[in-house]
């Protein structure tokens, strides 16, 4: 952790501090004192929630506190209301203490640098929080799944996402894991990148953010605790309670061929912070829990690198609770409604389908998610305990909300037949007469989920309702069809959870026909967009 200078003090960063003192031996107990800033006043602040990582106390009225210490470990401050936290230069929240007396094994033989020997716990861990003016209404940048495999591909992310992003207001950021692609010498740069953004940002990470060379679960956030703190956290802000829980367990080398040897869950210790969180914030509290891995996918293939196991013990700890749940990991964009109350959202990835796709435009590929959702991230809107979340493009797709498309029985996705033909030839072509009982016209709604009403019409006809249909974007799947080389590997399209389908009337007269999409969202929103059908007379 980076020290931080007084002059960012008087400025009125918040400062953490440790006490000069060492304990002579090691202790069993962590303790400190969490102040108060307010302009040049600094005074212990009570009341405070601190956490070991799974217990949960508050400051007495001298601003300390006691947690458990057995060991390794870490302490963090849950951020109150109408305070913030230190940030570094480059904006990311400092929000605890890393006690690791011997540092991260030498033996182990990790790849990227990890934590240095802190030694015995010091007499007093002691946080400073800075006064703030902090309304109940406030928005949140969210990314996801960045996930740059070179610098290169940081150049993409600094050139989409954080670009876009650095014009949107926002009270703070968050990133839902693999800020990086398994290469963990690229923090500092990806750091200042999205600094530049300009605001606090708080980062959770992700399967590509491990210590691979780890044997086991033990040691596989080394390098992130090094950067960034502890894996897991919470913080408050306005009337929401934020909690960001690593949910990757680490199984350790090798990695089989074709396979994961990482499963989501949240295990014992997460599930205990959050249930002590819990008890401790009034009932009406939002709660926002952010982790990498979903509670729950729609994405193939499934299994347990793209789950939460523990997810029903996770959902009884949350019963009552007015829940929104964030995550990333499959580079896709779903909504599900997992219990009453609690909403869990899969956010679009910052590198939609890692980076991949044609670049023939402006050098960066077009990444679309292999749902077919174009590469961004969300705004979360956060009104005292209600909140929206809102997709944002971050390449400019002409139309931010959806993607219409013809599908034509005559005109199949074979790539020998996409190669012979223009971009979107076969997706908005002229559609003989006697083809129009074989065609249909399909939908992307790039956010859209089990809560969204999508209608068509042609024309000044009557609107028709539309089918939400389970399979894959055909813009996608021909995308992939005619640039396979500009695509990663494993890069196709599967079955989307937010396309929605309807067959073209037979007896259409030849001609131009206005087709109008319009409907409402996950949040009741309205949003409409329109494109042109040709009709010819036949073959």
């Amino acid at each position: 952790m980076p020290p931080l200078t007084r002059r960012e003090t008087l400025a009125g960063a918040a400062v953490l501090t440790l006490a000069a003192g060492r304990a002579e031996a090691e202790a069993k107990e962590a303790t400190g004192i969490v102040f108060g800033l307010d302009g040049a006043a600094r005074a212990p602040l009570p009341n405070v929630l601190v956490s070991n990582g799974q217990e949960v106390v508050r400051t007495d009225a001298q601003g300390r506190y006691r947690l458990p210490m057995p060991g390794d470990g870490t302490v963090f401050v849950v951020k109150p209301p109408g305070y913030a936290l230190p940030r570094d230069a480059d904006n990311v929240v400092r929000h605890s203490y890393i006690h690791q007396p011997e540092g991260t094994p030498h033996e182990i033989g990790l790849r990227y640098r990890g934590v240095a020997p802190t030694g015995p716990l010091p007499t007093s861990i002691d946080f400073t929080l800075t006064k703030q003016d902090e309304p109940e209404d406030f928005d949140v940048l969210l990314f996801t799944d960045p996930q740059p495999e070179t610098r290169h591909e940081l150049d993409h992310v600094r050139d989409t996402a954080v670009a876009r992003a650095m014009g949107i207001p926002a009270a703070f950021g968050l990133t839902t894991g693999d800020v990086l692609f398994d290469d963990l010498s690229l923090y500092g740069r990806s750091n200042a990148i999205v600094g530049r953004i300009g605001i606090p940002w708080y980062n959770l990470p992700g399967n590509h953010d491990l210590n691979m060379q780890a044997p086991d679960a033990r040691y596989s956030r080394e390098t992130w605790k090094r950067v960034f703190g502890a894996p897991s956290f919470a913080f408050q802000h306005g009337r929401a309670l934020f909690v960001l829980l690593d949910n990757v367990v680490w199984l350790g080398p090798p990695v089989p061929v074709g396979g994961n040897t990482y499963e989501g869950r949240l295990g014992e210790r997460n599930l205990a912070l959050l249930r002590n969180l819990l008890a401790e914030v009034p009932a009406d509290t939002l709660i926002v829990l952010a982790t990498h891995i979903p509670l729950q996918t729609d994405a193939t293939p499934s299994g347990p690198h793209n789950n939460t196991a523990d997810r029903e013990a996770l959902l009884d700890i949350l019963r009552g609770r007015k829940v929104l749940a964030i995550c990333g990991h499959t580079h896709t964009t779903e909504h599900h409604y997992l219990a009453e109350g609690l909403h869990h959202h899969v956010l679009t990835a910052v590198s939609g389908s890692w980076w991949s796709g044609p670049d023939t435009r402006t050098g960066i590929p077009s990444a679309d998610s292999r749902d077919g959702t174009p590469n961004g991230f969300h705004v979360l809107s956060v009104r005292g305990t209600d909140y929206t979340t809102r997709y944002i493009p971050a390449q400019g797709e002409p139309d931010g909300t959806m993607r219409i498309a013809f599908e034509s029985q005559i005109r199949s996705g074979a790539p020998e037949v996409v190669r012979a033909l223009r971009p979107m030839e076969a997706l908005r072509p002229p559609i003989p007469q006697d083809a129009l009982a074989d065609s249909l016209v399909v939908v992307n709604v790039f956010d859209g989920g089990p809560k969204t009403a999508v209608t068509w019409r042609v024309g000044d006809g009557p609107a028709e309702p539309m089918v939400r249909t389970r399979r894959p974007d055909p813009f996608v799947t021909e995308l992939f069809a005619r640039y396979p080389d500009a695509k990663k590997s494993w890069v196709q399209a599967i079955p989307s959870s937010h396309v929605w389908t309807a067959r073209l009337p037979a007896d259409l007269p030849p001609g131009a026909h206005r087709i109008t999409v319009e409907g409402s969202d996950e949040y009741g929103r309205p949003f409409r967009s329109a494109t042109v059908l040709e009709i010819t007379r036949g073959v």
